[in-house]
C-alpha cells in the first residue's frame, strides 16, 4: 500500500515538474508574439504613411517588405505555440487514460472488499473467527490482521478520492488546452491570410518599380555611395578616438591589461586598464540582452550584405541597422560608458560614440545631442533626439564595434 502512495506522490510531482518549463515557454512564446504583433503594427503606421506619400514606391517596398518578415516570424511563433500545446494535450491525454485505468482497478478492488465485509459482518463470525485460533500468537495475529483489513480499507477509500480529484483536475487542464489551441490554429489561419495579402501588395509595387527600373537602381546607388562616404568618416573617428583614448591611458599611469608581447601599442586597438577591462567583459557578457537604442521601433534594414527589396540583384551593404520609430523619439545609450566623441556628419547627422571597454556603440542620424565628450553615461539614459527628414521619416543608425571590427547589432541588442 505505501508503494502504490509512494507511486502516486512521485508521479504527480513529475507531472508538476514537466508542467512548469512548458507553461513557462508558452508564456515566452506569448510575450514573442505580442511584441511581433505590435512591431507589425508599427510598420503599417509607416507603411501607410508612405503610401500618402506621392510616388515614393522604394519607402513602401522597404516597409512591405519589413512587415513580410516580421509576419513569417509571427507565423513561425505561432507554429511553435501550436505544437507545444498538441505535445500537451497529447501527455495530458495519457495522463488522464492512465488515471481512468488506476481508478477502475481501485474501485473494483474496493467493491469486492466491500462484499467480503458484508459476507462477514456479523460480530459472532468475528469472534469465532479469534476463538477458533489454535493459540494465543495466531489469535493476536488474527487479530492484528482483521485491524490491518479495515485500515487498508478507509486508506483504499481515500486513494479513490485522491485519484477521482486527479482526474478531475487533469480534464479541466485538458479542455482548457484544448480551448488554446482552437484559438491558436485560428491565430495562425488569420496571420497566413495576412501574410499572403502582403506578399500580393509587395509583387504589386515590384511590378510598378520594374517599369522605371533604371530610375530607381541609381537612387539605391546613390544612397549606397553616400552610406559608403559615412562609414569612411566612421572608421577614421574612431580610429582617432583609439590614439587619443591610447595616449590618455598611457598617461594616467593606470596599470595596462592587455599590453602586447613587444609592448607596442596596436593603433586599431584600445590598450584597457583594469577598469576599462571589466567593462569590456561586462559589455561582452551581455550579448543579446542589450535594450534596444529606442524606446519603441523596428529593424527597417538590417545588418549586412543584402538584396535590395524588389532588386534581387542589386546588394546593398548596412555596417549596422537602422531602426526606424516615431517622430520626435530619443536615442539612448544600449550600456554604460563613456561618451568617446560626438561627431557632425552633416548639418541634421550628428553622431555619437560610447565606449565600453574596447567595444563601442555608435548611434547616427541625430538632430541634437545631450552629451559631451568624456560624459559617463547609464544604459538607456537619453543621449539625443533622433532626426525626422521632410517625408516625416525618423530613422536612427545603430553600429557595435570591438575596436574597428564592425559587429552586427542584431546579436547583441534583445529579440531584435
Amino acid at each position: 500500500m505505501h508503494k502504490i502512495l509512494l507511486s502516486i506522490f512521485f508521479f504527480c510531482l513529475a507531472t508538476v515538474a514537466w508542467a512548469q518549463p512548458n507553461d513557462d515557454k508558452q508564456r515566452q512564446l506569448e510575450e514573442r508574439k505580442a511584441q511581433l504583433q505590435k512591431e507589425i503594427q508599427e510598420v503599417q503606421i509607416r507603411l501607410q504613411e508612405e503610401k500618402k506619400k506621392e510616388k515614393n514606391i522604394l519607402g513602401q517596398i522597404a516597409q512591405q517588405n519589413k512587415k513580410i518578415q516580421l509576419s513569417q516570424k509571427l507565423i513561425n511563433t505561432t507554429s511553435k505555440q501550436k505544437r507545444m500545446l498538441s505535445d500537451d494535450i497529447y501527455l495530458k491525454q495519457l495522463e488522464i487514460n492512465k488515471l481512468n485505468r488506476e481508478l477502475k482497478d481501485l474501485k473494483t478492488d474496493y467493491a469486492n472488499m466491500i462484499v467480503k465485509s458484508y459476507k462477514s459482518r456479523s460480530e459472532q463470525s468475528r469472534y469465532m473467527f479469534l476463538l477458533s485460533s489454535q493459540n494465543f500468537l495466531q489469535a493476536y495475529k488474527r487479530m492484528q490482521y482483521m485491524k490491518q483489513y479495515a485500515s487498508f480499507r478507509k486508506m483504499q477509500g481515500e486513494e479513490i478520492k485522491i485519484k477521482t480529484n486527479q482526474l478531475s483536475q487533469a480534464t479541466e487542464v485538458l479542455e482548457v488546452k484544448k480551448k488554446e489551441k482552437e484559438k491558436v490554429i485560428k491565430e495562425s489561419e488569420q496571420e497566413k491570410k495576412e501574410y499572403e495579402k502582403d506578399k500580393a501588395e509587395q509583387q504589386r509595387l515590384a511590378q510598378i518599380v520594374q517599369k522605371d527600373k533604371k530610375k530607381y537602381a541609381a537612387e539605391i546607388k546613390k544612397m549606397q555611395a553616400e552610406t559608403r562616404k559615412i562609414d569612411k568618416q566612421i572608421q577614421k573617428m574612431i580610429r582617432e578616438a583609439i590614439a587619443a583614448a591610447n595616449k590618455k591611458a598611457a598617461a594616467s599611469g593606470k596599470t595596462i591589461v592587455n599590453k602586447s608581447s613587444s609592448g607596442a601599442a596596436d593603433p586599431a586597438k584600445f590598450v584597457l586598464t583594469t577598469e576599462g577591462k571589466e567593462l569590456a567583459d561586462n559589455f561582452k557578457a551581455s550579448r543579446g540582452k542589450l535594450p534596444w537604442p529606442v524606446q519603441k521601433g523596428y529593424v527597417s534594414l538590417g545588418y549586412g550584405d543584402q538584396p535590395y527589396p524588389g532588386y534581387p540583384d542589386l546588394t546593398v551593404h548596412n555596417s549596422g541597422v537602422e531602426i526606424t520609430t516615431e517622430s520626435g523619439s530619443n536615442a539612448r545609450a544600449v550600456f554604460a560608458g563613456e561618451v568617446l566623441r560626438v561627431q557632425i556628419i552633416s548639418g541634421k547627422n550628428i553622431a555619437v560614440y560610447i565606449q565600453h571597454g574596447d567595444y563601442i556603440t555608435v548611434y547616427l542620424n541625430l538632430s541634437s545631442v545631450s552629451v559631451s565628450t568624456g560624459d559617463k553615461v547609464s544604459a538607456k539614459q537619453n543621449i539625443g533626439k533622433i532626426h525626422t527628414n521632410s517625408a516625416g521619416k525618423c530613422v536612427m543608425k545603430f553600429m557595435v564595434t570591438q575596436n574597428t571590427t564592425t559587429l552586427n547589432p542584431q546579436s547583441w541588442i534583445s529579440n531584435m
